[in-house]
């Protein structure tokens, strides 16, 4: 199975204005509301990961902090779950869903 990692954050204009930010992050696309910020930084890869299970981190915002290691999700420290292969995150004023 491969993952997908965007090295570069590109966001439509209007979509940064709204606050909206989007990403894919592993084979997991995230977006993040409520982030107003003109430039946003990519996701990362996150280097020895535990078990030589892939990791990332995405922080668009300082109040939004995603973390998946493997398939589990955590955001700003708390702990979501497992992750099925290619579930959608959703971070929207602090409030997380995934779409499986």
């Amino acid at each position: 199975m491969g993952c997908r990692f965007s090295a570069v954050v590109v966001q439509p204009i209007e979509q940064l204005f709204l606050g909206r930010v989007e990403a894919g992050v592993g084979a997991h696309t995230v977006v993040v509301t409520d982030c107003y910020r003109i430039s946003v930084p990519p996701p990362e890869k996150l280097e020895g990961a535990a078990g030589n299970k892939p990791a990332y981190r995405f922080m668009p915002c300082r109040d939004a902090d995603v973390l998946i290691r493997g398939d589990e999700l955590s955001v700003n420290g708390k702990s979501y779950g497992r992750l099925n292969p290619n579930d959608a995150i959703l971070v929207d004023h602090g409030a997380v869903s995934i779409t499986r």
